[in-house]
């Protein structure tokens, strides 16, 4: 006589719907790839200049840093009060660096504006070896190494220039390397218009 087997007692738990689970998986992978792919697109349209700083309007972080090598003059935010000056940030690994540098020597030149130089993640030696070998435009220079100044002042990456208001206050910054015309049509107007002011 064959056993007989008790029957399970039902517990109420269905099995997955393995069909709907995957369509709400295929859904939000397509929904997440069409936003990434939107905000892709619009920063292309903007363009690294279309960016603004957050300090725009605001002082100068306080920082006090070291100079670079073969230097005598670190940079601190007291440094930046009294007169408009620009803040180049700088390494001698940026290639757009060496692109900018000959425009900033004939600015230094020229002495229209004081040129400060951030220094940004560097070795020391040869952030000093680069100056040696390129030209020193900067009348100060402070040595970021470890970025954290950089980060306060909000900097997207290397180069970038703030223009810097008498009272240490950061009223514009370009992304990118400097040009002869972004410096005439953008940044030299600020500079007049800031320099009557006290």
């Amino acid at each position: 006589m064959a056993k007989e087997f008790p029957m399970a007692e039902p517990t109420g738990v269905m099995p997955p719907d393995e069909g709907g689970k995957s369509r709400w998986v295929l859904l939000f992978s397509v929904f997440v790839f069409a936003l990434i792919a939107i905000f892709f697109a619009v920063g292309l349209t903007l363009g690294p200049t279309s960016l603004s700083s957050v300090l725009i309007g605001k002082s100068a972080p306080e920082f006090d840093l070291p100079p670079v090598v073969g230097r005598d003059l670190g940079m601190s935010d007291k440094d930046l009060s009294g007169q408009v000056s620009l803040v180049n940030v700088w390494a001698s690994w940026c290639t757009e660096c060496r692109a900018e540098h000959p425009l900033l020597m004939d600015l230094s030149k020229q002495g229209i504006v004081p040129i400060h130089g951030l220094n940004y993640k560097d070795v020391l030696v040869d952030a000093g070896k680069w100056l040696d070998e390129l030209g020193d435009p900067y009348s100060r220079t402070g040595a970021d190494q470890d970025g954290r100044v950089a980060i306060d002042w909000g900097v997207y990456g290397v180069p970038e220039t703030f223009v810097v208001y008498k009272k240490g206050e950061i009223v514009y910054n370009h992304i990118g390397a400097l040009s002869a015309s972004t410096f005439d049509t953008k940044i030299q107007p600020i500079i007049r218009n800031h320099m009557g002011r006290r």
